[in-house]
């Protein structure tokens, strides 16, 4: 295997990676204010299904991305609304929203399937995109890959070094212990949900004017099943879930590669692999009761009524 054959496989793993990286954070956060939202399959077809229509009628990329991200925050506003303000049940809400999408998407997008544009296109940075094997990996990328680095980043900041990140864990840890010292709880996860459907309406849009320059129904895939598998790989730390974004990246390309290589196997069993992969890991994981018990925020997924409190 060359070095040109392992450069391609790591960009390849990057690009794979990247939406799975972008939606796990914006889930991540949510969890962490203690909102388990099951629906950002939904949200991430929405995203891809506005941004790409955006960008289609209005000939601006950035247009689209913006309403990518508006469309996610929407759907977001929604679940935030039944769950929290409503009190319903996190998980029933979260998969009626994953099937409302999924149609909703569907039925809005039904004139555009098949559609292409021009998406967005490499950005190289100048000297640094020169470096060998580095440089085309890190530094000759779609500026979403650039924004995800950088979000990364920013939210690891900001959960463990500042007071709102510290304001965002005693919610999802203690919500009445929060609520007595004056803390707005409703407010702090309704403003972690809003943001969670933001990346989800993100990773969207990468789908359908990075990825795949085109909208087709149901072109997530999964992906925003996989997310959810990956907050709990990552045991709800940031940088675990960076890790985990790109395994499973790389494992959805690797059926692409077997084939290369020559293996006689069914494309369409190697395809199954990132899915295999994900259950798999969700067996590793729960074998290990305790440290996922201690890992996992304490109040995730139970309601929180401040008239009670």
């Amino acid at each position: 295997m060359d070095i040109m054959l392992i450069q391609q496989i790591l960009i390849a793993t990057l690009k794979t990676g990247t939406p799975l990286l972008l939606i796990a954070l914006g889930e991540l956060i949510s969890e962490k204010s203690g909102v388990l939202n099951l629906g950002q399959e939904g949200m991430m077809l929405m995203g891809a299904m506005a941004g790409f229509a955006g960008a289609y009628y209005t000939g601006n990329l950035f247009f689209g991305v913006s309403l990518a991200i508006l469309s996610g925050m929407m759907m977001a506003f929604i679940f935030g609304s039944l769950s929290l303000m409503l009190n319903t049940n996190q998980v029933a809400t979260g998969l009626a929203l994953t099937i409302f999408g999924t149609g909703l998407s569907a039925f809005l997008g039904t004139s555009l399937v098949g559609t292409t544009i021009d998406g967005f296109k490499e950005l190289p940075i100048p000297v640094l995109s020169d470096i060998p094997l580095l440089g085309p990996l890190l530094f000759n990328q779609d500026i979403f890959i650039y924004l995800s680095f950088a979000l990364v980043g920013v939210c690891w900041w900001v959960v463990n070094k500042t007071t709102l990140g510290l304001t965002l864990r005693a919610v999802g840890e203690n919500p009445h212990s929060a609520n007595a010292l004056g803390i707005n709880v409703l407010k702090v996860r309704l403003l972690a949900t809003l943001f969670g459907g933001a990346m989800a309406g993100l990773a969207g849009s990468y789908m359908s004017l990075v990825y795949t320059p085109m909208w087709m129904e149901n072109m997530t895939a999964g992906r925003g099943w996989i997310a959810l598998a990956l907050v709990v790989f990552a045991s709800w730390r940031i940088g675990y879930l960076i890790l985990g974004a790109y395994l499973f990246g790389f494992t959805s390309i690797l059926h692409l590669l077997m084939q290369g290589f020559g293996f006689d196997i069914s494309p369409n069993l190697l395809a199954m692999t990132p899915y295999v992969a994900t259950i798999i890991v969700m067996v590793l994981i729960s074998s290990n009761a305790l440290k996922q018990k201690l890992a996992t925020p304490a109040s995730l997924g139970k309601p929180f009524d401040p008239k009670l409190h």
